[in-house]
């Protein structure tokens, strides 16, 4: 059952347990710069794919080298038409982690729940604006332009880092590619492993690593994330939480603003506030 505040570490009964959750997106990954090759059924996609599907694999490699006991792994983009958080190739995957398809992102928490010891993000993105962003953007298919936390600009990076912090898992690793990195250690902290995999030249162009060279960057980089599980403390936005909205026209957010609790500041700005991030972001996001 999801709690409205959940405010606990993991459960840490059993020490030797290290349990370890990878949450990932598309837009990061080496050798992706655009949409064609992260939507469903388009014909680049499947090449998106495999290209996602091996860098979970060296997180996962990384991840046991460096003492994880379990791994599950959710896929946290939306690639639309059936392929919606899963887009992963399950044949493919390495076989001691388990995956989970949700259906509505965020949507997912029970091994949060149950205590994990750290997050390693995989294949992120950079937040909508950032100019060497390859594929920025801030949760695509609501068409928002800036999203902050008690004042803080975030992406999503920063919402899967208070959705894995709303119950003390720090996020140890970000990999992606220059813009990311940057945005997640300014966000999260100097001591944050981060993996660049690419820089950015523009939104769909990059210099970037062949994929088997960011393959290995990854898995080291997960391996050593992993040696340091107090570096990067888990990430609270703060309470009381403040969640404020921009959106890019004054059409895309009149669904949101009739959901309860859900104050219109502007024609295009929205907030939500609670005591804690995750009751603040159901009662906007849900």
């Amino acid at each position: 059952m999801v709690t409205d505040d959940p405010g606990v570490g993991p459960r840490r009964s059993k020490l030797h347990r290290v349990r370890v959750h990878v949450i990932s997106d598309m837009e990061g990954v080496a050798g992706i710069t655009k949409w064609e090759q992260v939507g469903g059924g388009e014909p680049l996609y499947e090449e998106g794919r495999r290209l996602y599907t091996e860098e979970i694999n060296a997180t996962v490699r990384g991840a046991f080298a460096g003492g994880a006991t379990e791994v599950v792994v959710t896929d946290c983009h939306g690639a639309g038409k059936g392929w919606n958080f899963n887009s992963l190739i399950p044949e493919l995957l390495d076989p001691r982690c388990e995956f989970v398809v949700q259906e509505h992102w965020t949507e997912y928490t029970g091994f949060l729940e149950e205590g994990c010891h750290a997050a390693l993000f995989v294949g992120m993105h950079a937040r909508a604006g950032v100019r060497d962003g390859v594929l920025n953007h801030t949760v695509s298919d609501q068409s928002w332009q800036n999203l902050w936390f008690n004042g803080v600009l975030v992406g999503e990076t920063g919402i899967n880092a208070a959705l894995c912090g709303s119950w003390g898992c720090p996020v140890l690793l970000v990999s992606g590619d220059e813009a990311v990195c940057r945005e997640a250690r300014e966000l999260l902290g100097k001591d944050l492993v981060t993996v660049r995999v690419k820089t950015g030249l523009g939104r769909f162009s990059a210099r970037q690593l062949p994929a088997r060279r960011a393959r290995e960057r990854i898995e080291e980089g997960a391996r050593q994330a992993l040696q340091n599980p107090t570096a990067v403390a888990a990430y609270d936005p703060g309470r009381p939480c403040e969640i404020e909205v921009e959106f890019v026209s004054t059409d895309a957010f009149d669904s949101f603003s009739r959901k309860p609790g859900v104050e219109v500041v502007n024609e295009r700005r929205l907030r939500s506030r609670a005591d804690s991030w995750w009751p603040a972001w159901r009662q906007f996001f849900f």
